[in-house]
């Protein structure tokens, strides 16, 4: 029997949600989609946080995927900006675990590393390998999309070698993981 499965890649964002699917078939990747949340038009945070929930959940609800594979939060200077982009990622992993999809955590380096064979590729590195690879026949003019879209991709090439990334479960795999981090 051929063994299948469907990877959800997501590029959590507080203005651009980029996200994209591909197939696994035996060993071989399948491109079915990538695409984005733009949440520029909104100023209430806590709104964008509701939709990238309830975008999460719709994609879960129609593709189902097997597995989520997502891109962690940088270090940056701006601590409110990190505090906003965690929050979108956290909200992100809530929809994937509130549905018992195993998730995975990819840092942005290990990412462009898999991709390109470069940690310190551009956006347009990373999405012109991804077109030639997957065949591609156009790119989004936003990045963000192929960004998730390289979540997902990283995924499939470390098959379940994740060393120095992050997978979780479930809520209890999640909890006992960063009991570090609950005071």
């Amino acid at each position: 029997m051929e063994q299948e499965k469907i990877i959800l890649g997501i590029d959590p964002g507080t203005t651009i949600m980029g996200f994209g699917l591909i197939k696994v078939v035996r060993k071989s990747m399948v491109f079915m989609q990538l695409n984005e949340l733009d949440l520029k038009k909104y100023s209430d945070h806590y709104l964008k946080l509701k939709l990238i929930f309830e975008r999460t959940i719709e994609l879960i609800e129609t593709y189902h995927p097997d597995e989520i594979a997502i891109e962690a939060p940088f270090f940056g200077k701006n601590v409110q900006s990190m505090l906003k982009l965690g929050r979108t990622q956290g909200v992100a992993m809530a929809a994937g675990l509130s549905r018992e999809i195993p998730i995975t955590e990819y840092s942005p380096k290990k990412i462009k590393m898999a991709i390109t064979g470069n940690g310190n590729a551009s956006k347009e590195q990373v999405a012109k390998m991804l077109q030639h690879t997957l065949n591609l026949k156009s790119l989004p003019n936003n990045l963000d999309a192929t960004d998730g879209l390289a979540a997902a991709v990283c995924h499939f090439y470390n098959d379940g070698r994740v060393e120095g990334s992050k997978s979780y479960s479930g809520w209890g795999a999640f909890v006992k993981q960063n009991l570090d981090r609950i005071d």
